[in-house]
């Protein structure tokens, strides 16, 4: 089923493998080599066709500064913050309290409710993209953050869950029932004992959902119509339209965009691996 380790004697194979390696890794980095190239160029290197040679004039400065100035992206940025931070915080503690009532509780009922917690991940988004609409309009959310942060709570719910589930049912069950003995309540036992073990499952799962809300696109022009609701990746695309000549803003501006989490993942990487690899080996 899994490919099998290359012996340490094919030196041969392994060099090929190196390369192989390393020209792939080439070919997908190009794209995002060619936007942070065109970032860099003057608008005089744009308007003049140099759009894949090196750069003739630097005008990283003046991109990176028109960005802001120039255009909403600000606003696109600042929207995108209010957008995520809630629905990160929110899943994280729906999921949290689903995954513990779920993972250590018996009750009529149980596995169809985690059942419908895992079905709703499978639904295609263009399914539920009328009635999700209609829904806010009818709640008078329309064209507002709160209901891309609804959505977003209520949609990723769903995988956080079963996520937070399966790392809560793997914590030994002595740690519970010796909570349990000292007259804990459930929500002391979930705080003091369950939330300490898997913090870095929490941290694993934070940046997932920060990378997905962030990067979301589809119900950003689903939900949004005007400048002042739209987060990054509605509004990059209205740079692309306003600015369909100006590649070195666009190239600045997706770059901006990608930034946040990035950053996060650098920042959080050592929880990110751990809650990745937790309970992968048992002592």
């Amino acid at each position: 089923m899994y490919p099998r380790p290359i012996p340490e004697a094919a030196v041969w194979q392994r060099r090929l493998y190196v390369l192989a390696v390393v020209i792939v890794l080439m070919l997908w980095l190009c794209p995002l080599f060619a936007i942070v190239l065109t970032s860099f160029r003057s608008t005089e290197d744009v308007m003049g066709g140099n759009l894949w040679g090196w750069p003739t004039g630097i005008g990283v400065i003046d991109n990176y500064t028109a960005v802001f100035t120039q255009t909403p992206m600000a606003r696109y940025f600042l929207n995108s913050l209010i957008i995520t931070i809630p629905s990160v915080i929110g899943v994280l503690a729906l999921s949290t309290l689903a995954g513990y009532v779920l993972s250590r509780y018996r009750f009529p009922g149980n596995m169809l409710i985690f059942a419908l917690f895992v079905g709703g991940n499978f639904l295609p988004h263009q399914i539920m993209m009328i009635p999700v609409r209609d829904l806010m309009v009818h709640l008078d959310l329309i064209d507002t953050t709160a209901a891309l942060i609804i959505f977003h709570v209520a949609f990723q719910t769903g995988f956080a869950t079963l996520f937070m589930r399966n790392f809560i049912a793997a914590l030994p069950d002595e740690l519970f029932q010796a909570a349990r003995a000292e007259g804990a309540s459930p929500f002391q036992t979930l705080i003091h004992v369950a939330i300490p073990l898997v913090r870095p499952a929490l941290a694993a799962l934070a940046i997932l959902i920060f990378t997905f809300i962030w990067n979301d696109y589809f119900w950003a022009v689903v939900l949004t119509v005007s400048d002042s609701v739209k987060p990054v990746t509605a509004g990059l695309a209205n740079l692309r339209g306003e600015w369909v000549s100006a590649w070195n803003l666009i190239s600045s501006g997706t770059i901006v965009v990608a930034v946040p989490p990035v950053v996060m993942f650098f920042l959080m990487q050592r929880h990110f691996i751990a809650g990745l690899t937790m309970g992968a080996v048992k002592g």
